[in-house]
């Protein structure tokens, strides 16, 4: 299964790789990803897997009647973050077709469909709006809002996506009888472990806020420092603030996106916008961590004689997988179970279906970077992890 695992990857790991950073920009629906998409497609034909589409950009390769009820579905997503990691998506992808590959080895006939799933803008990184596909698929965000939804350059998803999205499909929804993602550790608990996979048990809860400052552009040089409305000294305030409170709670605060206008080295700002990635282990904690930033921001703000704007654009409640189904498939693997501060495809259909997630080592324990990794050994343990639970959920 190595050698099997680094043939197929390597198909697709020149796509969207970025020569100088090494990583990758695979933003949804654009080249690099349609590429992938189409790879997608032609795996699956090679298999005799049917492809639908939901009309949200979701792709489904059955294996099995596709109107049959009953299906497992698997899968992950292809876009990535701004020079992401190789494994971040794509490697869920990968294993489920190459588990597929290893249960027909087997003889294997699944009495219930096998689904391998390509979701489309898990990232967020094009539209802002993480899990974008997934949300779309279970109604837990408006067709509408979702087809308005503009990237950098301002085109909309809807335009990227060639038509509206059709939202919530709970027909399709209803087919499938368990989820199963398997995805790249994206930390070091597996190599503390020495464990080459794990089972999900949980992923925090989690949002994104953004802070709109706004303030009064003036020159550089001529501006007294007394008379500034600086939004940038409100900003930078806010991050710090964002870092200390996440502390004093053993939570997580990043602000890792900030657009300046007018973007000039002689000019004071007239707005800075900042995105805060916050997490938590537990729901009031991570609450309390936002109310605390805004309430520091907006103290700051008066002092600068800025004004703050703070808008949530997304929010995932605490996800805690199906237990029975997860101590079933530890037990099943004799692996680990391990929870994860990372969003993901499963964390939305969680609150629809039974669902469960495997982990694969990663040997830095970085990830959404070049330096994100796995060996091809546990790769290859992953997949055929993989291919025990979809015996296992599809067969008996």
């Amino acid at each position: 299964m190595t050698g099997r695992f680094r043939e197929l990857w390597d198909e697709i790991a020149p796509v969207g790789r970025d020569a100088d950073s090494g990583g990758y920009l695979r933003y949804a629906l654009t080249p690099a990803e349609l590429r992938l998409r189409e790879w997608f497609r032609a795996q699956a034909e090679l298999r005799g897997m049917p492809v639908s589409g939901d009309g949200n950009g979701n792709l489904f390769a059955w294996w099995g009647d596709p109107a049959a009820g009953g299906a497992v579905l698997t899968g992950s997503h292809f876009d990535s973050v701004p020079h992401g990691g190789a494994y971040d998506g794509p490697l869920g992808i990968v294993s489920a077709f190459l588990a597929v590959d290893e249960l027909r080895a087997a003889g294997v006939t699944p009495v219930r469909p096998v689904v391998v799933a390509a979701f489309v803008e898990e990232e967020g990184a094009r539209f802002g709006v993480p899990c974008l596909g997934s949300r779309l698929l279970t109604g837990e965000i408006d067709a509408d809002r979702a087809a308005g939804l503009r990237d950098a350059a301002g085109v909309s998803f809807a335009e990227a996506l060639g038509h509206r999205p059709a939202g919530a499909d709970p027909a399709l929804l209803g087919r499938f009888a368990a989820f199963v993602e398997l995805h790249v550790e994206q930390g070091r608990a597996l190599v503390d472990a020495d464990a080459p996979v794990a089972v999900g048990s949980a992923i925090w809860p989690h949002g994104r806020w953004r802070f709109e400052l706004r303030g009064e552009g003036n020159h550089a040089g001529t501006t007294r420092m007394a008379d500034r409305r600086d939004p940038m000294l409100t900003f930078a305030f806010t991050v710090l603030a964002a870092n200390k409170e996440a502390r004093l709670r053993d939570a997580h605060a990043t602000v890792g996106r900030v657009s300046v206008e007018p973007n000039a080295t002689n000019a004071i700002p007239s707005r800075v916008t900042g995105w805060l990635d916050a997490r938590a282990a537990a729901p009031e904690t991570l609450d309390g961590l936002v109310e605390a930033v805004q309430a520091k921001a907006a103290e700051r703000a008066r002092r600068d004689g800025t004004e703050l704007t703070v808008t949530r654009e997304s929010a995932t409640p605490l996800v805690t997988f199906d237990g029975g189904l997860a101590d079933r498939l530890a037990g099943l693997l004799a692996a680990p179970l391990l929870p994860t501060g990372a969003g993901h495809d499963a964390g939305v259909l969680a609150a629809h279906l039974p669902t469960a997630m495997l982990f694969v080592r990663n040997p830095t324990g970085v990830s959404h970077s070049p330096a994100e990794s796995a060996t091809d050994d546990d790769c290859a343990a992953g997949v055929v992890a993989l291919a025990r639970v979809l015996e296992e959920l599809a067969c008996h």
